[in-house]
Formats: structure tokens, C-alpha cells, sequence
């Protein structure tokens, strides 16, 4: 299954049904008066977050999406039927955006939670409606109003409560799989992981959090470079990021300066996103030696000016995990704490995963313009080969490992 984390689409709902003008006419019954029954309303579009998809595919496939009219009103007073509405299903996390007035209708976050994106036409007036004590045979009649239409944009990001950041082949794999079922490719040259993966993490009974394990970053992302302009926004409905940094690269690269590489990327993408609590997780100490390792941690440390929490660990066998996982728990379950008493710290974290998605949407737009005004400019100097591969914003063939 290809995973698709944004789709265009056109809905447009019915239309209203017309007003019927019809007079009685029965044997034996003068002047029956006039029997005109109303119309139809016109079917609407509402979309559903639906748990069992993870991906926008079909949308690509199928763009357009219309609902049925009312049927117009009929003699003896018969209204017309309403027309059906549909329900676009779309995964959970989707947020759908009004294309024409750059308008966010809706941020679909719960299972079966449904909004209703272009209303349906209301049905016209049948004769029946006009007739009063001077006016006992009326000839008025209204047509049915028409359905709303848009042009939506939908986009996908992940629902987890804490986000991997890191380099290629820092170990964020390797560390869902430690604390997770989930099993998501690994290999040891960059770039195995090319889609978000949610893992379910259960440090005790009856607590879990969600974790992702999103595409590695490399430094540019933030410009489009490697997989991470598509990637970094995922991270926005996070409620923390753990940054993962390999302590002994196998290119003998400094940690210090690749964890600082990615930290400047953040930055770029979004400063708001920047500023959210993050934990620096100094992976692969099996690499270095036992008497070692203290000096090389505090050494990254110190040159970051790390001033959050540090946790050494081993993915791979899972050594100092399960404290890590502890913690977390521990965080998420007081911030939802602080949440749900508090209405003034549930507005501040709405606002600022609003002004996050905000950031991230105008640095993905600004991208994409700045791709086709280079693709115009090669075109008009003829440097443009008509690949439209080498331009394009989504690469369509990517396949989805993607566990819950």
C-alpha cells in the first residue's frame, strides 16, 4: 500500500429540489385549491475519520465526489425525497483545508468524529405554501437553492505522542522495535525507513503511549533535501521529541555536530516546533567502550548546551529503554493532566500546534513555488529534459509500513 499524506479533492453537495405548482382536479371537487408539495433537500458531504485507513490514496484516484439532488415536489401535496449524503472516510489525523479561502474546516483527531464540508441545497416551495384567505388558488412556486461546492485539501499527520528525530541510521528503527510491536524495516544503510511508523509503547498495565518512527533527516531538509520537507511536518501533533543520536557512526562523523545539524533543521521548518520539549537519547554505547562512555556523553552534551534531560541507552538490547519508557509515561500523563483541569493550558497547546502547522504549511509552499519557478525557468532556457520525475513535489511509488 503506497502511503499518501495529501490529497486534492472537489465536493459538491445536491441541489434542492424545485417547489411543484398542482392543483387539486377530482370529480365532484370544485375549486379543489391547490396541492403543490415542497421539494427535496440536496445530499451533503461530510468527511469521517475512519481508524482502519492510514493513507489518502484513493483520493488521488478519485477527486471528485458529489452528492445526490432532491427530487422535486410532486400534486397531492407529495414532497420530494431528500437526496442521499455521502461520507468521505479519511484516516485519523487529517485536517482538511478550504483551498479557495485558505480556510481550516476541520482537524479530525477521533475515530468516527465526522464534519460536514459542503451543505446541501434546501428544497423549494410548492404552491401549497402561498395559499392564504386572498390569495386561494397561488401560482408561486420557489426553486431549490443550490449545493455548496469546494476545493479541499487534505493532509495526513501522524497521531503519536512522541516523535523520533535523528540522522539516517541513528537507530530510531531499532528503537521502536525495542519498546514496541511494531516492526518496521531495518537495515544499516540510510534512508531504510521511508514512512512514518506508529508503534503502541506499554510500560505498565493499562498505559500505553503512541510513538513514531518518522524518516531520517539529513542536513537541508528543511530546504527539501532527502525525505524530510515531507516528514518534518508528521512530527507537529507530537507531544515530545526524542533525539536520537548515534555516539559512534560508522562514517566517523562528530555526534556533536550531526545532533546540531538536525536541531538547526527544526529550526528552519518551524521555530515553534524547535521550542517543544525535546530529549537528547545517545544511542549505540555498545559501540564505545565501558570506560569510555561517560566522557564521550558529557562531551556531547557540553558542546550541544544541552539543558533538557539526556538518557544513554543500547536499542539493540534494549538496555536503559525501559526507564526511558517510564519517563515518558510519566511526562505524557501529567501534561494530560495539566490539559484536561486546566482550560487556559488547553487553549496555550492548541494555539501552538496551530501556529505549528501554520509554520510548516507555508515552508512546504514556499518550497513548492520555488520548484516551479525553477522548473519555468528551465523550460524557457530549454534546460528542461519534460522528465516531470525529476519535479515532482510526492513521490507516488513509496510502499507503507505502517503498524498501530
Amino acid at each position: 500500500m503506497k502511503f499518501v499524506d495529501e490529497a486534492q479533492v472537489y465536493v459538491e453537495a445536491g441541489n434542492g429540489g424545485n417547489g411543484c405548482l398542482s392543483f387539486r382536479r377530482e370529480k365532484y371537487v370544485p375549486r379543489g385549491g391547490p396541492d403543490g408539495g415542497d421539494g427535496g433537500d440536496g445530499g451533503s458531504v461530510f468527511i469521517e475519520a475512519d481508524y482502519n485507513l492510514n493513507t489518502l490514496i484513493d483520493y488521488r484516484y478519485q477527486p471528485k465526489y458529489r452528492a445526490d439532488n432532491g427530487q422535486g415536489g410532486q400534486g397531492r401535496n407529495c414532497r420530494g425525497k431528500d437526496g442521499e449524503d455521502i461520507v468521505l472516510r479519511v484516516p485519523i489525523g487529517t485536517t482538511i483545508i478550504d483551498m479557495d479561502t485558505d480556510e481550516t474546516l476541520g482537524d479530525l483527531r477521533e475515530a468516527g468524529e465526522r464534519i460536514m464540508v459542503a451543505k446541501g441545497g434546501f428544497h423549494g416551495l410548492g404552491n401549497t405554501r402561498f395559499k392564504s384567505s386572498v390569495n386561494r388558488a397561488p401560482r408561486q412556486t420557489t426553486p431549490g437553492k443550490p449545493g455548496e461546492s469546494r476545493n479541499l485539501k487534505l493532509e495526513l499527520k501522524v497521531l503519536a505522542d512522541v516523535g523520533l528525530l535523528g540522522l539516517p541510521n541513528a537507530g530510531k528503527s531499532t528503537f521502536i522495535r525495542a519498546v514496541s510491536k511494531a516492526k518496521p524495516k531495518v537495515a544499516n544503510y540510510p534512508f531504510t525507513t521511508l514512512v512514518p511508523n506508529l508503534g503502541v509503547v506499554s510500560p505498565q498495565p493499562h498505559k500505553s503511549f503512541v510513538i513514531a518512527d518518522i524518516p531520517g533527516l539529513i542536513e537541508g531538509a528543511a530546504e527539501g533535501a532527502g525525505l524530510g520537507i515531507r516528514f518534518l511536518k508528521h512530527l507537529i501533533r507530537t507531544r515530545l521529541m526524542l533525539h536520537i543520536v548515534d555516539v559512534a557512526p560508522f562514517d566517523e562523523s562528530d555526534p556533536a555536530e550531526s545532533a546540531q545539524a538536525i536541531i538547526n533543521e527544526l529550526e528552519k521548518f518551524s521555530p515553534t516546533l524547535a521550542s517543544r520539549d525535546r530529549w537528547l537519547v545517545l544511542n549505540k554505547l555498545d559501540m564505545v567502550p565501558e570506560e569510555e562512555r561517560d566522557t564521550l556523553c558529557s562531551a556531547i552534551v557540553e558542546r550541544l548546551g544541552w539543558e533538557g534531560p539526556v538518557y544513554p541507552i543500547t536499542a539493540i538490547n534494549g538496555e536503559g529503554t525501559k526507564q526511558l519508557c517510564f519517563d515518558i509515561m510519566t511526562f505524557i500523563d501529567e501534561l494530560k493532566e495539566q490539559i484536561a483541569s486546566d482550560p487556559e493550558v488547553a487553549e496555550q497547546e492548541f494555539a501552538i500546534q496551530e501556529a505549528m502547522a501554520e509554520e510548516g504549511r507555508q515552508k512546504i509552499e514556499a518550497l513548492r513555488e520555488a520548484r516551479r519557478s525553477a522548473r519555468k525557468a528551465a523550460k524557457e532556457s530549454g534546460l528542461d529534459d519534460g522528465d516531470d520525475d525529476d519535479w515532482d513535489d510526492d513521490d507516488y511509488d513509496v510502499e507503507v509500513e505502517y503498524v498501530r
